[in-house]
């Protein structure tokens, strides 16, 4: 029973990717490590230049990347997007993809990797735990509105996946925030407590178990438990049951895959993901609010359920995007045009 309830909650743990994509994007090709299509190679003056940085936050050493639009100029102000990347996602994924296109647009933007994640510092690794991940946001806004060329009274925020989660709540409180969009949202703590599609409800207390033993054994001293990871074969990834998994390996195991990223996260961790939920205080929101989804996401249930409980803005939205599926609007081109035609128009109305 053990064993199976593990394997649930490492299935469930999983969020990602591309189906179909013909060729793998190779990180040790780009200087910046960056592994989405048309990403910067080298900066050059007058066009949109990339700038790796490194910032404090609570002790730990947070690693960066902000892009900066063509021609950028120091001494003029522009608007600026904070963008949250996915569970299991680093900077230089799809949270730069839409990072580095808000930047064409003439945005400032900034995209960093979670504490504790990534190339960000912080022990043992991998632990996600949902105040963290919203602390992750309030720093980049911190960082950002202290760069040169920031306009601090037009600084918006993007989240995307798991991000998108924590940005719901972070823009709760945080008004710096002048806007919020999220790109197919996942709610971590409904589904590390409920499972995917609320799949797990009758184990909710065995994991709650697990996930306290797995604390108590760190706390004495013992070694750190993980959940979510695995290394499946292409007939178990084929066998999965939701688009999300499968495609989420291809993802961020093949045609998108950078070291730094990956599905496991402290057993610990599930002590404060199974007691958060991204709507919890949703109606605090008062700020414009979009929220788009694929059409075909399975997880498009939770954009539908969190949009309603927003009732605290009544400058809000929810865009579809017909055909695609969560893992798409990473990557495929269509979708992401799809999506940031949208954002486009959305910043530049309310930022």
């Amino acid at each position: 029973m053990r064993n199976k309830i593990l394997k649930a909650s490492l299935v469930a743990a999983m969020v990602g990717a591309s189906a179909g994509e013909v060729a793998a994007a190779d990180y040790k090709k780009n200087p910046f490590t960056l592994v989405y299509d048309g990403a910067i190679t080298h900066n050059e003056p007058g066009k949109v230049n990339i700038h790796p940085v490194t910032y404090k936050l609570n002790g730990l050493d947070i690693a960066a990347n902000v892009y900066t639009p063509a021609n950028y100029d120091a001494k003029k102000l522009y608007p600026t997007v904070v963008v949250a990347h996915p569970n299991g996602g680093v900077k230089e994924q799809v949270a730069g993809l839409y990072a580095q296109r808000l930047a064409e647009q003439g945005y400032i933007t900034i995209t960093a990797d979670a504490a504790y994640q990534g190339a960000s510092g912080g022990q043992p690794r991998s632990i996600d735990k949902p105040a963290y991940r919203i602390e992750d946001i309030h720093g980049m806004a911190d960082f950002i509105t202290q760069y040169a060329g920031v306009d601090g009274k037009r600084l918006g925020l993007l989240g995307i996946c798991g991000g998108g989660g924590y940005s719901l709540a972070a823009a709760q409180t945080d008004k710096r925030f002048k806007s919020l969009a999220t790109v197919s949202m996942f709610n971590s703590g409904r589904v590390r407590r409920n499972g995917y599609h609320d799949s797990q409800l009758d184990t909710i207390a065995q994991r709650l178990q697990q996930a306290s033993a797995a604390r108590a054994q760190e706390a004495a001293g013992g070694e750190v438990l993980y959940s979510g990871d695995a290394n499946l074969t292409d007939e178990q990834i084929a066998r999965l049951p939701f688009a999300l998994y499968r495609q989420g390996y291809e993802y961020y195991w093949k045609t998108h895959a950078h070291p730094n990223s990956t599905f496991k996260y402290t057993t610990s961790s599930l002590l404060d993901l199974m007691r958060f939920d991204a709507t919890n205080q949703i109606e605090l929101i008062d700020q414009p609010l979009l929220m788009i989804a694929g059409s075909k996401a399975d997880s498009l249930y939770m954009t539908q359920d969190a949009f309603p409980k927003a009732t605290g803005t009544q400058d809000k939205e929810l865009f579809i995007i017909e055909g695609a599926t969560h893992i798409e609007t990473y990557w495929v081109p269509r979708y992401v045009d799809a999506a940031l035609d949208k954002l486009n128009a959305f910043y530049a109305r309310t930022l």
